[in-house]
């Protein structure tokens, strides 16, 4: 019995002191990226860290991207990048503090970090994927908002979905 109690008050402890990050704030988009085979993902994917390219349908970003009836780049459009480990991410690239469809994240280089250049929020898309690391969002806990990257298929392709 007393291990019973000492399990269920160490699992509590666990669970209360876990840091929980919002990352749903950016309304619920259609997103539908398709690289049909390993030709066009090497021509428009990301290949190892710290490797990123931004897509944005209605801007038609980047330049030379087939884009269908059937492509969608969510709500800010999308971040796509390659993880420490070397496996593609996606992020929508508006600030979740922002919370607006205009005001998108871009990648500072240098620190291997995406910036918000309205709030200056700073998050990691690459270690800890979309964590808030300073400004606003960090203070709220506002994380990125994640998309998922299905891939390799038969052909060498990905698809990014919500």
């Amino acid at each position: 019995m007393k291990r019973l109690m000492f399990i269920s008050i160490l699992l509590s402890l666990v669970l209360s002191s876990c840091e929980r990050i919002n990352d749903d704030r950016i309304p619920p988009l259609a997103v539908n990226i398709e690289f049909s085979n390993v030709g066009m993902w090497n021509t428009y994917g990301v290949a190892a860290t710290p490797d990123y390219r931004y897509f944005i349908k209605s801007e038609l970003k980047p330049a030379g991207f087939p884009y269908t009836e059937l492509s969608y780049t969510g709500f800010g459009g999308v971040l796509l990048v390659c993880d420490v480990m070397n496996f593609p991410r996606a992020y929508d690239m508006a600030c979740p503090y922002e919370a607006k469809n205009n005001v998108r994240i871009y990648v500072d280089r240098e620190k291997l970090q995406a910036v918000c250049p309205k709030c200056g929020s700073r998050f990691d898309i690459y270690d800890n994927p979309g964590y808030p690391l300073s400004g606003p969002a960090a203070e709220k806990k506002y994380g990125l908002q994640q998309y998922h990257v299905y891939g390799p298929n038969n052909f060498g392709g990905y698809v990014i979905r919500r």
